[in-house]
C-alpha cells in the first residue's frame, strides 16, 4: 500500500513537471529576422542600361558630330574620353624619274590637336545631347561614363580627310641627280672643245713654220 502510494506521488509529479513544458512547445515561435539588406536593381524601373549613339559614323575632317546619350543618371555630368585609331594608308602613288623609273609618293596631311576629353550635362530624364567637332582624322572612339552614376557606354565615329589635305611628295634621294648629270656633260662636251682648239690650233701653227 505504502509502496503505490509512492508511485502514484511520482507519477502525478511528473505529469505536472511535463504540462508546462508541453504548453511552451505548443506556442508558436517567432520569426527569425533578415539582417541583410536587399540591393536596389542596378537600374531604376523601366530604365536601362546606359547607350551613346552619334548621327552620323563617318565624317569628313570640318565637320560636326552630334551624340546622344541616354539612362545616364539623372541631372549629372558626363565625362566623354575620345580615343584615336589611325586610319588603313592608302596605297602610295608613283613618280616616275627622267631615266623612266618609279619612285614611291608618301602623302603628307596635317594634324591639328585635337580635345580629348570634353564634358555633358545630363536632364532629369539622365539624357544629354552634344556636338563635337574633331580635328584630327581617325577612327574615334567616343566613352562616356556618369560621374555620380557610374554608367558607362561607348560609340566610334570614322573622320575622314578632306579633299587637298594629303599633299603627294616624292621620296627619293635623287632630287639633284639630274642637275648633275646635265653639269657634267657640259664639262665633258667643253673638255672635247678645248680639246679640238688646242689641236687645231697647233696644227695652224705646224703648217704656217713648214711654209
Amino acid at each position: 500500500m505504502r509502496l503505490s502510494r509512492i508511485i502514484m506521488a511520482l507519477t502525478v509529479g511528473l505529469a505536472v513537471v511535463a504540462v508546462p513544458t508541453a504548453a511552451g512547445a505548443a506556442q508558436p515561435q517567432p520569426a527569425p529576422t533578415l539582417t541583410e539588406t536587399p540591393q536596389p536593381p542596378p537600374y531604376p524601373p523601366g530604365q536601362g542600361a546606359a547607350t551613346l549613339t552619334v548621327n552620323r559614323t563617318t565624317i569628313t575632317l570640318g565637320e560636326t558630330v552630334v551624340l546622344t546619350g541616354r539612362n545616364f543618371g539623372p541631372n549629372e555630368r558626363v565625362t566623354i574620353v575620345v580615343s584615336v585609331a589611325p586610319l588603313a594608308a592608302p596605297a602610295p602613288g608613283q613618280a616616275r624619274r627622267s631615266d623612266g623609273s618609279t619612285v614611291a609618293m608618301a602623302p603628307v596631311a596635317f594634324q591639328a590637336a585635337a580635345p580629348l576629353t570634353f564634358y555633358a550635362n545630363t536632364n532629369s530624364r539622365g539624357r544629354f545631347t552634344e556636338p563635337y567637332k574633331p580635328s584630327i582624322t581617325g577612327l574615334l572612339t567616343f566613352t562616356a561614363t556618369g560621374d555620380e552614376s557610374g554608367r558607362s557606354a561607348s560609340t566610334e565615329v570614322r573622320v575622314l580627310p578632306r579633299r587637298g589635305d594629303q599633299q603627294p611628295l616624292p621620296v627619293t634621294g635623287d632630287s639633284l641627280g639630274t642637275p648633275m648629270k646635265l653639269g657634267g656633260g657640259l664639262v665633258g662636251a667643253g673638255a672635247v672643245l678645248l680639246l679640238m682648239t688646242l689641236a687645231w690650233r697647233r696644227r695652224h701653227r705646224l703648217g704656217t713654220g713648214a711654209s
